[in-house]
C-alpha cells in the first residue's frame, strides 16, 4: 500500500468533471445541506482505494463494530483497484453515483470540494477537529475555499538516512547531521572538498516539497497562482547550483529517480538519502558496511515542520444518509481505530496523542521500529507541503527548470520565472494534467 498515489492524467479528468458539475449546478449552491445532524441510520456506501486484498478482515471487523454501535445503520463496502481510481471517482461524481464515504487524498478531494460534492466537515462535524493533528486537519483545507473537506486518516513521512562514516571522514560530527538547509549546504561543500569531489551529500535536485521545506511560499493566499519564484525560491536554487558545481550534488542528480539515488547511497558515494524501514533491511543484507554506520534523522527543513503525506475520508455532500456517513467516517478515523490500523501496516495515525503511544516511542531493537520511531517523532508537527493543484505535468516543468538552472544554462531567477509562468498557464487553462 502506498501513501502517495497521484495520477495526474486522471486528476485532470476529475478537475474537468468537477468544473462541469459546478457549471451544471451540482455545486455547494445546489441546495445540498451541510448539516449532519439527525439519527444515524440507513445504508452507507464506503469506498476504499486498493485496501481489500490485504486488510479485508480489519475492515469487516470495523464495519461490524460500527453496525453494533448503530443498529439502525449498515455499511456496504466497496474497494477499487489502484489503477484508474481517480477516473472512477470522476465517473461516479459525474454520474451522481459517488459513494457516501470515499477514501481520497487532498489532491483528489480538491476538485470534488470545488464542485460542491465534498461535504464541508468544518460546518458539519467541526466538533471533532480537536481530535486530529492540526497539520493533518489543515491538509483538507482547499485553496480559495473556506472549510475542511475530509477527515484525515492515515499519514506517512520518511526519515533521512545518513552515512556516519562519511561524515566522520569529512571532519563533520556524525552525531549532528544537518537539520536546516544552511547547515546542509555548508556540510555538503565541506564533504565535497574533503573528498576531492568523490563524495556528494545529495543525489537529487529540489522538488516542490523541498521548496516548501525551505520556507518558500508556493502559492498565493487565494490559491490561484504559483509563487515559488519568489526570492527565497531563487535563493534555494542558487544553493543547489553551487553544490552541483562543487561536486556536492551527485553528477547524475539531474536525471535521478528515487531508486537510482538509493543505489548511490548504498554504494556509499552519497552521504544522505531519504528512505524507509524496507531500505534499512536491504542495507543490512546487501551493504553491511553501510548498515553499521547508518544514522537516522529528520528530513532537513527551515520551518521546523517535516513533510506529511496524508489520506482521508471524504463525505459526499449529496449523500441521503449524511448523519450516518459522517458518523462512520469519524468512527473509522477515531483514535482507537487508527491505532488498530497502524499496527497492521507501516502508516501513522492522524489523531492527537496517538504518536505518544509506546508503539511509536519505545525501541525494541528492530530496524522497522527504529524507522517508525524516527518518523513518528517528526509527524506531530508535520504539514503537507505539496499544493493540491500541482499536477505531474507541472512537476515536470519545475524539474526541467531546476535542471537548467543547476547546470548554468539559465539563471535561477529566469528558470523559476519561466516555470511559474508555465504552471500558472496550465492552471488557468486546465491543461496541466492532460
Amino acid at each position: 500500500m502506498r501513501i502517495s498515489r497521484r495520477a495526474a492524467a486522471s486528476a485532470a479528468v476529475l478537475v474537468t468533471s468537477a468544473l462541469a458539475l459546478t457549471a451544471c449546478g451540482a455545486s455547494g449552491d445546489s441546495g445540498a445541506s451541510d448539516s449532519a445532524t439527525g439519527k444515524v441510520e440507513g445504508r452507507v456506501t464506503f469506498q476504499t482505494w486498493n485496501l481489500k486484498a490485504n486488510f479485508k478482515d480489519y475492515f469487516e471487523g470495523l464495519i461490524a463494530d460500527f453496525e453494533k454501535k448503530y443498529p439502525d445503520a449498515e455499511v456496504s463496502w466497496v474497494d477499487q483497484p489502484a489503477e484508474g481510481y481517480p477516473d472512477k471517482l470522476s465517473a461516479d461524481a459525474a454520474g451522481g453515483t459517488l459513494p457516501d464515504v470515499v477514501n481520497a487524498s487532498p489532491d483528489l478531494a480538491y476538485p470534488l470540494a470545488k464542485a460542491g460534492i465534498a461535504l464541508d466537515l468544518h460546518k458539519a462535524a467541526g466538533k471533532y477537529e480537536d481530535e486530529y493533528l492540526a497539520g493533518a486537519w489543515k491538509s483538507y483545507e482547499m485553496p480559495g475555499m473556506a472549510g475542511v473537506y475530509a477527515f484525515p486518516w492515515y499519514l506517512n513521512t520518511g526519515p533521512m538516512f545518513y552515512n556516519k562514516a562519511l561524515f566522520k571522514k569529512a571532519g563533520l560530527d556524525p552525531e549532528k547531521p544537518p537539520t536546516t538547509y544552511g547547515k546542509l549546504f555548508a556540510d555538503a561543500l565541506t564533504m565535497a572538498k574533503k573528498s576531492d569531489g568523490k563524495i556528494a551529500m545529495l543525489a537529487s535536485t529540489p522538488s516542490i516539497e523541498d521548496f516548501g521545506r525551505y520556507g518558500v511560499r508556493l502559492m498565493n493566499a487565494q490559491g490561484t497562482a504559483f509563487t515559488f519564484n519568489e526570492p527565497k525560491g531563487v535563493e534555494l536554487l542558487g544553493h543547489y547550483r553551487e553544490l552541483y558545481k562543487a561536486g556536492a550534488l551527485d553528477s547524475q542528480a539531474l536525471t535521478a529517480v528515487a531508486e537510482s539515488a538509493g543505489r548511490k547511497f548504498q554504494q556509499q558515494s552519497v552521504a544522505m538519502n531519504p528512505g524507509s524501514a524496507l531500505d534499512l533491511g536491504n542495507f543490512k543484507r546487501e551493504a553491511p558496511s553501510l548498515y553499521k554506520n547508518i544514522g537516522i534523522t529528520d528530513t532537513v527543513n527551515n520551518t521546523g515542520k517535516a513533510n506529511m503525506y496524508v489520506q482521508g475520508l471524504m463525505v459526499n455532500a449529496q449523500s441521503k444518509v449524511k448523519p450516518a456517513a459522517v458518523a462512520f467516517a469519524h468512527f473509522v478515523t477515531d483514535r482507537k481505530h487508527q491505532m488498530d490500523f497502524a499496527k497492521r501496516v507501516a502508516i501513522f495515525p492522524s489523531t492527537k496523542g496517538s504518536l505518544d503511544d509506546p508503539y511509536f516511542t519505545k525501541e525494541d531493537g528492530t530496524d522497522a521500529t527504529r524507522v517508525r520511531i524516527a518518523s513518528a517523532k517528526s509527524l506531530g508537527s508535520a504539514v503537507n507541503y505539496t499544493p493540491v493543484l500541482i499536477s505531474d505535468q507541472m512537476k515536470t516543468v519545475l524539474r526541467n527548470a531546476v535542471a537548467k538552472a543547476v547546470q548554468g544554462k539559465e539563471s535561477p531567477k529566469a528558470a523559476l520565472d519561466g516555470a511559474v509562468d508555465e504552471c500558472n498557464r496550465l492552471l488557468t487553462t486546465g491543461a496541466g494534467a492532460r
